[in-house]
């Protein structure tokens, strides 16, 4: 009798999970095309910030031999 009430307990948590993966699935499809950046923190660093930051430097000219 044990072992069929398992089955039962099984059966819900595998419908939870589906119904969970369903939402996640839907709500995927909601989003606008042109969203995916917002998601991730949507702000962009102008080439000037990173020049602040140190992250894009500059080469120094040599000297030109004539």
């Amino acid at each position: 009798m044990a072992r069929s009430r398992m089955s039962v307990q099984k059966r819900i948590r595998e419908k939870k999970k589906a119904e969970a993966a369903a939402l996640k699935r839907e709500g995927r499809g909601r989003r606008e095309p042109g969203e995916e950046g917002a998601a991730a923190g949507g702000v962009v660093a102008a080439r000037e910030d990173l020049e602040g930051y140190g992250v894009i430097v500059e080469p120094e000219e040599e000297p030109q031999e004539s």
